[in-house]
């Protein structure tokens, strides 16, 4: 156990475990959505926080759950406010705080370069760090009008929102659309990929 490793789910773990985490300067992720769908156990974010570990999210088995980051935050936001409403409504007293919209957005971004061990590289829009930017349109009804910045963007957008993308500075997408990526041939070679992979399985799909 070291400090570059990171915990991925962590669903199951005990409270001495989550002390060696905390006391070997482990990372961990969390696929909330996922995590609730396959039935690894509730997502622990609580107790990541009170083992003072910021988590990271990431999403896990693309195939059967959203792949974008708006569901991740807005599932682990959602989900430690419902468990401290509930702790607090069956009386208990000296709540931990809960999320803030800045928090989540802090998991998604800084928390996940930090994982993967990137946090002076990106994560942050800081001088001398590469330039990752993500631009997100805010004239979409879906934030109309926006109020808050980081609360609009967890709450409110999805993938329709997301207008502009530069990776390490180079545009990678704009005008929410892909910069040279040919999507009729992706989207070609994703149904063959599919009907090969079922008619070798001998699934039979489902016209609905």
């Amino acid at each position: 156990m070291k400090s570059d490793t990171t915990y991925i789910h962590a669903c199951t773990l005990n409270d001495t475990e989550w002390k060696m985490i905390a006391e070997t300067g482990g990372t961990l992720s969390l696929a909330g959505y996922v995590e609730m769908m396959m039935g690894h156990g509730l997502p622990p974010i609580q107790k990541a926080l009170d083992a003072g570990i910021r988590p990271s999210l990431s999403v896990d088995v693309e195939t059967s759950v959203p792949g974008d980051f708006f569901t991740q935050m807005r599932t682990i936001l959602a989900l430690q406010r419902n468990a401290i409403w509930e702790r607090q409504l069956a009386g208990e007293q000296n709540l931990p705080a809960l999320l803030k919209t800045r928090d989540v957005l802090e998991f998604a971004t800084v928390e996940g370069a930090r994982a993967c061990g990137l946090e002076s590289k990106i994560g942050t829009l800081t001088p001398g760090k590469q330039a990752d930017i993500i631009m997100l349109r805010t004239d979409r009804l879906n934030v109309l009008p926006v109020n808050n910045a980081t609360g609009a963007v967890v709450t409110s957008m999805d993938a329709g929102n997301v207008d502009t993308v530069l990776i390490a500075g180079k545009v990678m997408k704009r005008n929410g659309r892909m910069v040279a990526v040919d999507m009729n041939r992706v989207s070609r070679l994703a149904y063959e990929a599919r009907d090969r992979v079922m008619t070798r399985s001998g699934y039979q799909r489902s016209p609905l």
